[in-house]
């Protein structure tokens, strides 16, 4: 059989779009002499819904859109990913589906067994479990569709396993011979090397083909990478859908041969891609075309400037350098330079005055023994965040904040302030990551400015203010948070762990497992967090 497996960008609650989507692509896979087209879980609602399951005309207008695209497969079939009702008077009201489309109407459908509860997901809030896994038979062969988390039933999480029943099995018990699996899995960096092993031995394990589909693009702080996958019944990756980007692939079913050559792209390629991606279809969703960032000179804003240029156009992307008198003449003369390389608009705010007038007013409460304290820091980012805010009302761009993981992990950030924004791009990215994202981007030519890379991280706050006063070396910081938020290692074992890592290792970005990558920010005032001072103190 000739399978096409559409890797699609839905958006929530687009009906009208996902659905006139969905039959592009079907009858672009008819005239590529397709006989089965499979789309990515929850493509008709888009993922993930939330509580817009909550709302009744939202479950209708899913199911009428399901009809319609029924109504174009007459000559093909297809497997769409939808919300069905519970009819049963026991459990949740509502299925995770798979509907198999032949013959103009609904077929056949599975629903999702297995609802992850886990970091990014809360499946079982909505969805009820489907019981039952049944093959089907279309053009004489047996089909089994399991939907995203049902083929990770054999995944033990910290040693334990978290599933008794085993969708796959059920399906190769029941004589299925090919495994479909249609997916909304979110990304995070080194994601498609565990999905890839994990269909590998799926495929090996009940010596069955398995075709993967799995969504693509940005949906709030979720992004999904597509890399859809067709694995031969010994293992082999046959097809692999482009990341990032909507993809078609078309396979036969009668003749998986490995593919010759497949190209791996690093981990910071992949976290690069991400970004844009996740950037471009946040804007795209929300309906915004422009973005405005404040220009520091320094390595995060340059970083999340060139995505913003790359996601949205640089003639969309305006920067702002706001000097106060602690600003270096480097770091203006920086800020100047990226935005003619990246050639966005530009222009220079300088807040002296208006910082000036701040000290003047709160004289009364300032503390005279102390000429800098955090609260004449703040007033600074809190002034360019208005600013921020201001541009942002006047011309309705999105204002992107460029906090990083690192920064505020420890609360090393000022709410209101830098804090200050729609989205924060690179807030799950850490410090590390974020100059190992430079140096990609000026792998053919100098787009960041050198000095923007090699200069010491300051906020600029105070006379010859660096980072390293008040926090350790990025080095150092960056294996602490991740044993801590990612590895769950408490306080008191953080040094045994840093001690025996024999190598420095590049730090993650984005969640543990199977979770969405991440860039929403934390809510922290203070520059020494909670958080921060149990790593310190273990208190």
């Amino acid at each position: 059989m000739k399978v096409c497996v559409a890797q699609i960008n839905s958006t929530v609650g687009d009906f009208d779009g996902n659905v006139s989507k969905i039959i592009e692509k079907i009858q672009w896979a008819e005239k590529a002499g397709a006989e089965l087209v499979i789309f990515p879980e929850m493509a008709v609602t888009g993922y993930p819904t939330r509580d817009l399951l909550e709302k009744p005309y939202f479950i209708l207008k899913n199911l009428a859109a399901i009809d319609r695209i029924a109504k174009k497969c007459f000559s093909i079939g297809a497997i769409v990913g939808y919300v069905s009702i519970n009819e049963s008077s026991k459990g949740r009201g509502l299925f995770n589906s798979a509907a198999f489309l032949s013959n103009g109407k609904v077929a056949f459908v599975q629903h999702k067994a297995l609802l992850p509860t886990y970091d990014v997901f809360d499946e079982t809030r909505h969805f009820a479990h489907g019981l039952t896994h049944k093959a089907f038979t279309y053009k004489s062969v047996k089909i089994g569709i399991t939907i995203c988390e049902d083929i990770w039933s054999s995944v033990d999480i910290g040693g334990r396993k978290l599933y008794d029943y085993d969708p796959v099995a059920a399906l190769a018990s029941d004589g299925a011979e090919i495994i479909i699996n249609i997916s909304a899995s979110p990304f995070y960096v080194g994601k498609g090397r565990i999905r890839e092993a994990l269909l590998r031995d799926t495929a090996k394990k009940h010596n069955l083909p398995v075709i993967y589909a799995n969504a693509v693009g940005g949906n709030d702080e979720l992004i999904f990478d597509g890399r859809s996958l067709v694995m031969s019944a010994t293992g082999e990756a046959v097809y692999e859908g482009k990341p990032f980007e909507e993809d078609v692939l078309v396979v036969d079913t009668n003749n998986l041969k490995a593919a010759k050559s497949r190209r791996e792209a690093s981990d910071i390629e992949e976290l690069h891609d991400a970004l844009i991606l996740g950037l471009k279809d946040y804007a795209r969703k929300c309906g915004f075309k422009n973005a405005v960032i404040g220009l520091s000179g320094g390595i995060d804003s340059s970083v999340v400037a060139y995505l913003a240029a790359e996601a949205l156009g640089n003639k969309n992307v305006h920067g702002i350098s706001m000097p106060s008198p602690y600003s270096s003449a480097g770091s203006i003369e920086d800020a100047k330079i990226l935005a003619k390389n990246l050639g966005i608009g530009f222009q220079v705010v300088p807040i002296s005055d208006v910082y000036k007038s701040y000290l003047k007013m709160l004289s009364g409460i300032s503390d005279k023994e102390k000429a800098i304290s955090v609260m004449e820091e703040n007033i600074q980012a809190r002034i360019r965040g208005n600013i921020l805010m201001a541009f942002s009302n006047k011309t309705g761009a999105l204002v992107l904040s460029t906090g990083n993981k690192s920064e505020l992990a420890v609360g090393y950030c000022t709410l209101y302030g830098d804090m200050a924004g729609g989205l924060a791009i690179i807030s799950d990215v850490p410090k590390t990551s974020v100059y190992e994202l430079a140096k990609f981007i000026n792998r053919k030519s100098e787009i960041i400015p050198q000095s923007s890379i090699i200069k010491a991280p300051s906020a600029e706050l105070r006379p010859n203010q660096k980072d390293s006063d008040t926090l350790p070396p990025y080095e150092v910081l960056d294996k602490i948070l991740k044993l801590y938020i990612e590895d769950y290692i408490n306080a008191a074992r953080l040094l045994p762990a840093l001690k025996s890592q024999a190598k420095p290792s590049a730090p993650a970005a984005g969640i543990r497992l199977r979770g969405g990558f991440k860039w929403k920010r934390s809510i922290s005032s203070q520059p020494l967090s909670a958080l921060w001072r149990i790593l310190l103190f273990g208190l």
